[in-house]
């Protein structure tokens, strides 16, 4: 017989002492005969399974350097390794992060890269420069908003203001927008090119009633007509006194001007009503 440590060998076979989970101190034994099938299946199991705990644990770790490789870039060991984004341009880009990504996310995409390419200069600095353009650019749209005039505009024509203006007008067919068209040109043209001592007040008054004929024409009745004609002259021709005493200057020269500016404003006023309102 000769005895190992953990191993005692007779003529018959071996017998191995093998600890217990149970205690430090209790001891396993088991008897293998050394020509046994079983026996050295025994053995080769023994010495390899701590062999496979280590191998899936180095597997659980390639995993995981895997889904950093996807959001970061390489992740060799090597701490010399050249920053692989480092001539983009784009500083979202450079880091692997997208514009919407939060201050957290950014800074942690920044000691991330650092440290991971600490041995190699060149692109810790242009690490550096990337965070600190993505930080002074979200500073300075802090504090110089920008004005989205897109936004303004689709905010203000879905106001229950603007909608309940809107509704009110409707598009016709070419042929009133040409018919009404021509009628109001001609008059805006008599009123500039032969402006009287008395101002147009022929003109203005023709241009009263060819709205209320235009009106009944498109709605068929008679006193949407005439308040639509009535209320949109009265309110031309006092937004157009308004603005050409008080804010815009006479554009036309002459005696008259200010009288002629403002029928063309009340032309313009009327067309829309006479073409558009329903």
């Amino acid at each position: 017989m000769m005895t190992l440590p953990g191993i005692t060998a007779t003529h018959l076979g071996y017998r191995f002492h093998i600890p217990a989970q149970r205690s430090a101190g209790d001891l396993k034994q088991a008897y293998l005969h050394p020509n046994s099938v079983v026996s050295r299946n025994f053995l080769y199991g023994h010495s390899i399974g701590a062999g496979s705990e280590q191998r899936c644990k180095q597997q659980r770790m390639n995993l995981i350097k895997c889904a950093m490789d996807a959001s970061f870039g390489d992740l060799s060991s090597d701490s010399t390794d050249v920053f692989p984004r480092i001539n983009v341009k784009d500083p979202y880009k450079r880091l692997g992060i997208s514009r919407e990504a939060s201050e957290g996310e950014i800074q942690g995409a920044r000691n991330y890269l650092i440290q991971r390419y600490a041995g190699h200069k060149p692109s810790v600095d242009a690490i550096e420069a990337a965070h600190d353009k993505i930080i002074m650019q979200q500073f300075y749209d802090r504090r110089n908003p920008k004005i989205d005039l897109k936004k303004k505009v689709r905010d203000l024509s879905q106001s229950r203001i603007v909608q309940a203006v809107t509704s009110r007008f409707q598009t016709p067919s070419k042929n009133v927008i040409i018919k009404t068209s021509i009628a109001f040109i001609a008059l805006g043209a008599l009123t500039v090119l032969f402006p009287t001592e008395e101002g147009p007040t022929l003109q203005v008054a023709i241009s009263f009633i060819l709205a209320i004929y235009f009106i009944y024409d498109r709605l068929k009745s008679m006193l949407r007509s005439f308040l639509y004609g009535a209320g949109t002259f009265a309110f031309s021709w006092l937004l157009g006194t308004f603005l050409m005493v008080s804010v815009i200057p006479p554009i036309l020269k002459g005696p008259r001007s200010l009288e002629v500016t403002t029928s063309i404003l009340t032309y313009i006023f009327l067309w829309v009503s006479s073409t558009y309102l329903k």
